[in-house]
């Protein structure tokens, strides 16, 4: 990371804009920032930390947001850092507005405009800067990722502040473990140790509730078995619980099987007390039973003796009613025949009752040869009624021709009207088409003269343009020129310097006893020496580099003045000599007459379309008038032929109604009369034929009653039964049958007889024994699933608690690793014999490569005499690995920081910085750290410490470095040349730089 630029507006002390050089302070490779207390030298180095991290070091982090507006600041001047570096290979400009408290731009009062931030990269290529971000997450992002550092990395490894590591040089091992924790980030082997610990609580946590759910399984065992397991006295997560709980099961497991084989045998006896009581119980029930059905068939047999008069009779009965039911038929087709003849007879008379008063009494011949004749009259009415139909349609015809004729008319006078117009509008309409067709031709013509026009109008607008651009171009060219010529001065004149004083740049290689490269001499009594301000060969190749960047824009600026020219030239052979103005006006009147002629062509096409559709529209007027005279004519003749036909059909149709009022009347009143004689003759044949088939029914019905032994039909009728009193009559008659079938099959049976002739059966009595044994048998059975249940659930909970061992077993062992491993990595365990924790073992390894690195360069200040070395030993009470020793040379004793004195801490504590500095950046992935400030603590050496200490911090530029010391040391400002001064005063501070030349 190397800084090029600082700008700095309304910012801590700065009221004002503010602008750090650092490329040209770094040229030397060592510069210094002063300035008296207060002046604001730490607010410089604030901007760098606030440019890339949006927040100042340390203590000042407070400082955020309005609080970092400078109070010498104008109201209406804006905070803002703009910081340019190169980080990664990457040329960044990032720039930071704080939030801001300004007026109001109307009325009274304060408004906060919100914090803003920009970050731009330089495009080699294009030459120049390109936008990346607005966002203050992304910048912060992309800024840190480039970096590698925090921002709490970055201002322990960058601003080197040499009060903190002095107080680290003399801290205790918390301390410095605080410090490099955070520099080195080792907040992951700190998780460690957390995962380890928490591991370990979940672990035992997991041990010890399965310890719990064991022991409840055992208290679960021990109700199941009663007094006969007895638990262990012991907490979960004591050794031996799982031991203990699976022997004391094993006992109530023996016992309880005990206890199952003795209950087994009093189910056994139990069993067959009960199974000879159900037996005795089963014989007194059949006894008993047979004893009540012999009693109860008697009983039947008595009831059946009181009712057999009744039954005989309806023996009788249903034998009367089989005879008459040979008579049935005869008699239900005489019913039929009857109702058939009333309903004959009826309609007989309803027919008669719609006859003529002449017809009243004929029989059914007579009214039959009525009904031919009035069907053959309403026959000869057909060719009447067609005669009828078409007279109604003459009628509509002769209207339809009244309708015609009117509309033709309408049609005749509507084509006189228009067509007497006709000359007038084809006149107007073709005056249309004329003048948009001479709009058409004007507009072609135009739209020749508009593409050259408006060439010129664009030449002579470049034309104007590039005079300007020739102008500026012309300016550039000179100014390149000029700086050419003063940039191959100023190369001549340092190499003219150069030459002056190289004596000293040879005596500076010279060693004594080796020959001079000039004078061949091996002695060297008075070698040259540098005066200030001496020119040496690098400044004189950055002169001639700047001469030759300057020749190069001169060429350039030359190159593009002679282009801009020849464009010009060009422009101005289009264009000519008018004036721009003259031609926009030109070709603008050029447009507008173009845009009217164009208007007025368009109308062409309408007007030629509408045209068309005139005349188009008067050849269909004549056409049509044409045709409505056509027609009239045909109407007259066909109008005479509907008459003639009209007076033929009235005359027929007169002499067809007779009295009716129409040919359809009297075919209506035809119709009736012919259907009244047919039905009336068909109703008297069907009455005749009716009353012979009663006749003829009567007949049979007396032979049918004689026959089946009855004197009169009646009597056959009244000894008839229907279906529902038939099924009741023998259901009777079936019943006594079954009822008497049944009695004597009871009274044949040998047991039902055996049994009546024994005592009474006692069944209260050999119920209460088979109750007696149910009940010893149900108690017997009680018991012995009650052992069965306590060894089931014995052994149930014994192979659980058989699983929930064997699965923690494991859960166990992991247990005692990850405890060991916590325990180790915490520093508490006894196999840690420096009881030192995991994150210090890391930042001991750290510190001790910090050490090495610190010292390299503390033996060159101490000139060979200290050395810092990193010490595992436990210090107070606290734990071991960061302890910090230095070695003197001078005794060859090892002993504590804290003994060094103020000058030997204070390079000791800058040793340490660097060395710090260059282990963070290679921890930090490698990134070069090309610029370093170092803050303070010089005014403690002396001054052959400090050359020594200048000589080393010099010697950082051997890695390409610049290092800015930041002092009020007045020793420092004779020593750099290279110098940032900070001015404070009443209206706030201002930066003055001073570099080498």
């Amino acid at each position: 990371m190397r800084l090029h630029r600082l700008d700095i507006t309304a910012f801590g002390p700065f009221g004002g804009a503010q602008s750090v050089d650092f490329d040209d302070l770094s040229a030397a490779g060592l510069f210094l920032l002063h300035g008296p207390t207060g002046a604001g030298k730490t607010s410089v180095l604030d901007a760098v930390c606030y440019a890339l991290y949006g927040s100042v070091p340390g203590a000042r982090q407070s400082g955020q947001g309005m609080t970092l507006r400078s109070d010498h600041a104008a109201a209406g001047t804006r905070t803002e850092v703009c910081l340019e570096l190169t980080v990664a290979g990457r040329r960044l400009e990032v720039t930071r507005q704080p939030p801001w408290e300004r007026p109001k731009k109307r009325g009274v009062g304060t408004t906060v405009d919100k914090a803003q931030t920009w970050l731009r990269e330089y495009d080699a290529t294009a030459g120049a800067w390109k936008d990346l971000s607005r966002s203050h997450q992304e910048i912060g992002e992309e800024i840190t990722q480039l970096l590698g550092m925090s921002r709490e990395q970055f201002c322990q490894v960058v601003l080197l502040p040499q009060g903190d590591f002095a107080r680290f040089l003399r801290a205790d091992a918390e301390a410095r473990g605080k410090l490099l924790g955070r520099l080195f980030d080792t907040r992951r082997f700190a998780e460690v140790e957390k995962r380890l610990a928490e591991r370990r609580r979940t672990t035992e946590a997991q041990v010890r509730e399965g310890d719990a759910s064991l022991l409840a399984d055992a208290h679960r065992m021990q109700q199941a078995a009663g007094d006969a397991m007895v638990l262990p006295e012991l907490a979960p997560g004591d050794p031996g619980l799982a031991e203990a709980v699976l022997s004391a099961a094993a006992v109530a497991r023996s016992t309880a099987q005990e206890l199952l084989t003795v209950a087994d045998c009093r189910l056994t006896a139990a069993e067959s007390a009960q199974a000879a009581a159900e037996r005795g119980l089963a014989a007194a029930r059949e006894r008993h039973r047979l004893q009540q059905r012999y009693t109860e068939a008697r009983e039947r047999a008595a009831r059946l003796e009181e009712r057999a008069g009744a039954h005989r009779a309806a023996r009788q009965r249903m034998e009367r009613a089989r005879k008459a039911g040979t008579v049935a038929p005869a008699l239900e087709l005489r019913d039929a025949a009857d109702a058939e003849h009333r309903r004959a007879a009826d309609a007989e008379t309803r027919a008669r009752a719609l006859l003529p008063e002449a017809l009243v009494d004929a029989g059914a011949a007579g009214l039959a040869a009525a009904a031919r004749r009035a069907a053959e009259e309403l026959g000869s009415l057909e060719s009447a009624r067609r005669a009828e139909g078409r007279l109604a349609g003459l009628a509509a015809e002769r209207t339809g021709l009244d309708r015609q004729e009117r509309a033709d008319e309408d049609v005749q006078h509507e084509a006189e009207t228009w067509l007497a117009d006709w000359a007038e509008r084809r006149g107007t309409l073709q005056a249309r088409v004329d003048s948009a067709q001479e709009a058409a031709t004007h507009a072609e013509q135009l739209a020749v003269q508009r593409d050259p026009a408006h060439r010129r109008l664009t030449a002579a607008r470049e034309r104007d343009r590039l005079a300007a651009a020739a102008e500026a171009a012309h300016r550039q060219a000179l100014a390149s020129a000029e700086e050419a010529v003063e940039a191959r001065a100023h190369w001549l004149d340092l190499k003219e310097q150069r030459l002056n004083g190289i004596a000293a740049e040879l005596a500076a290689h010279l060693t004594d006893g080796e020959p001079c490269a000039v004078c061949g001499a091996t002695e060297h009594p008075a070698p040259a020496r540098r005066i200030a301000g001496h020119v040496d060969r690098e400044a004189e190749e950055r002169a001639l580099a700047g001469h030759q960047r300057a020749e190069e824009r001169r060429a350039a600026a030359e190159r593009h003045s002679g282009s801009v020219r020849e464009a010009l030239a060009a422009a101005t052979a289009e264009a000519g000599d008018t004036p721009a103005e003259q031609l926009a006006a030109e070709a603008g009147e050029l447009e507008s007459r173009y845009a009217r002629a164009r208007a007025l062509a368009s109308g062409l096409h309408a007007a030629q379309e509408e045209l068309r559709r005139a005349e188009h529209e008067r050849e269909r007027r004549v056409t049509a008038q044409q045709e409505a005279a056509v027609r009239a004519a045909s109407r007259v003749a066909h109008r005479e032929r509907l008459q003639r036909e009209q007076a033929a059909l009235e005359g027929e149709l007169a002499q067809a109604r007779g009295t009716a009022g129409s040919v359809a009347e009297r075919s209506a009143q035809l119709e009736r009369r012919a259907a009244l004689l047919t039905e009336a003759a068909e109703a008297v044949r069907v009455a005749e034929d009716t009353a012979q088939r009663l006749k003829d029914a009567d007949a049979r019905l007396a032979d049918a009653a004689f026959r089946a032994g009855f004197d009169t039909p009646r009597e056959a009728a009244e000894a008839l039964l229907d279906d529902a009193a038939h099924r009741d009559l023998q259901r009777r008659l079936d019943a006594w049958q079954t009822e008497e079938t049944a009695v004597r099959a009871v009274l044949a049976e040998a047991d039902t007889t055996d049994a009546a002739r024994q005592p009474p059966a006692d069944l209260a009595a050999a119920e209460r024994d088979a109750a007696d044994a149910g009940r010893r048998l149900r108690d017997a059975s009680s018991a012995r699933d009650a052992a069965a249940r306590r060894c089931a659930e014995l052994a149930r909970l014994s192979q659980h608690a058989t699983t929930s061992v064997r699965r923690l077993a494991p859960l166990r062992d992991e247990y005692e690793r990850v405890a060991r491993l916590a325990s180790l990595a915490a520093g508490t365990s006894a196999d840690n014999e420096r009881r030192m924790r995991l994150e210090s073992y890391v930042l001991a390894a750290r510190l001790e490569q910090v050490a090495a690195a610190a010292t390299a360069r503390l033996q060159r200040m101490s000139s060979g005499r200290y050395t810092l070395v990193h010490s595992d030993d436990r210090t107070g009470r606290g734990r071991s690995g960061l302890g910090l020793h230095v070695v003197d040379a001078w005794t060859g004793r090892e002993r504590d920081t804290a003994t060094l004195s103020g000058g030997e801490t204070f390079f000791a504590s800058l040793a340490l910085a660097l060395g710090l500095a260059d282990v963070v950046t290679d921890e930090a992935g490698g990134v070069r750290l090309d610029t370093l400030f170092i803050d303070e603590g010089f005014g403690s050496l002396d001054d052959q410490t400090l050359d020594e200490v200048l000589d080393v911090l010099d010697s950082l530029r051997e890695r390409d470095r610049s290092v800015g010391i930041v002092s009020h040391v007045a020793d420092l400002r004779r020593r750099v040349h290279a110098q940032l001064e900070v001015v404070k005063g009443r209206s706030g501070s201002a930066v003055r730089q001073r570099g080498l030349g």
